[in-house]
Formats: C-alpha cells, structure tokens, sequence
C-alpha cells in the first residue's frame, strides 16, 4: 500500500485463528480502507458456509469460483458475507504461469480471484478520477440489488462499466 497500490489481491487461508492474528488482518484490511487500496480475496477451498476474518470484513471482496458454466464449483466457501459483498468468478482449469515459466492449470478461488483484480483495474483505467469506493460498488453491486444469498453473482465486468459510466465517473 506505501508503493501506491491501488488494489491487492489476496489469496490466503487463516490456518489457526488467533485473538491477536485476527485483530492484525482486520486492522491492515482497515488500513488499506483508509488508504483507498481495494482488496480482492479468495473465499477459500474448503466447501464449507462461513466465514474468516479476511471475507467478513466490510472491505474486502471475497471471489468464489465457478466452473465455465458459471456454476459455483463445490470447493468454493459460500457465506453471508461473501455472497453479500462478493462476486464469483472462473476458477475451474485456468491456464497461468507455474513458477517455472511454463503453462500450468490451475483451479479454485485464488485462480478466479485475478478476474476480479482485472475487472477493478480495467474499470480504473477507463475511470482514473473515481474513488476506491465507486469502483468496489460498481464491480460487486452493478445490477444495485440487495443481495442475501450466500452465493455471489458472477462478474459482470460490462455491467460494472455501465454503472461507472452512468454514474459520471468518467474523469
């Protein structure tokens, strides 16, 4: 965030849920908050409902993962934030770079969180004047509906420029 990020994408899992290890995510999710730095993080492998300190916080954007079909794959965490203030997106075979440099599939919320990231950075692009926050609501809430499902809705990268456009953000 000091380098001037201006969205992170985080992929990690919350092994042993401790009071103090807690408190030091949820206060660097605040930080970023307060510096305008959106974060992006993968809701988790685990195919449970629930949630961690990283997806509940109002913050971050959780990304479940579907299948090419837009299915939500089983794997994906669901919950109340995540289908509340997140979005799913591919994570089944996607093709990326393995350490090594070569080509390699991956599957899961970590390979559909990089859709998101892109989606956020694109819109940026074409709307460099709008806030962290105008840019966060129009990629997870385009279509303005309250949402209670513990399932989000797949990224709709034109819907989120719609919104960005109709709202004159354009700058």
């Amino acid at each position: 965030m000091n380098a001037e990020a201006r969205v992170i994408n985080l992929s990690a899992a919350v092994a042993q849920a401790s009071g103090k290890g807690e408190r030091e995510l949820e206060e660097a999710l605040s930080y970023a908050l307060q510096h305008n730095v959106l974060v992006v993080v993968a809701a988790g492998n685990q195919g449970i409902v629930g949630s961690s300190v990283i997806t509940r916080h109002p913050w971050a954007s959780p990304v479940a993962a579907c299948d090419l079909q837009g299915r939500t794959m089983t794997a994906s965490n669901l919950g109340n934030s995540i289908g509340k203030h997140g979005l799913t997106a591919p994570g089944s075979h996607i093709t990326s770079l393995a350490s090594d440099g070569k080509p390699q599939k991956f599957s899961g919320t970590s390979a559909a969180v990089p859709f998101v990231v892109g989606a956020i950075a694109l819109l940026w692009s074409e709307f460099p004047g709008a806030s962290a926050a105008q840019v966060k609501l129009a990629a997870t809430q385009a279509r303005g509906q309250r949402r209670k499902a513990i399932t989000p809705p797949l990224l709709d990268a034109w819907a989120s420029f719609e919104t960005m456009n109709f709202a004159g953000s354009k700058q």
